[in-house]
């Protein structure tokens, strides 16, 4: 679910908690609502959960190519300490 996509259903749901006899109230709340929670959540510079999950795994496929380089380095340094002293 996106950002507007998300505030656009809370503003919905804010709205529908209305009583249904402020009808011509509801829209212009739901507008104003959806802006003022955009506007506020844009301060909290908030990302998705699809945001968050993809840079969970960027993070995660970095990691694994920064152990595999660490032990490609130590491999090295195993040989070249080894060459030394022969």
């Amino acid at each position: 679910m996106t950002k507007t996509d998300l505030l656009k259903k809370l503003a919905a749901q804010l709205t529908d908690a209305l009583p249904s006899h402020l009808s011509t109230f509801k829209k212009d709340f739901e507008k104003n609502c959806q802006r003022i929670l955009s506007r506020t959540f844009t301060k909290f510079d908030l990302v998705t959960r699809e945001e968050f999950d993809t840079q969970t795994k960027v993070l995660l496929r970095s990691r694994k190519k920064l152990e595999e380089l660490e032990t490609h380095i130590k491999q090295l340094e195993t040989l070249l300490k080894n060459k030394r002293h022969k």
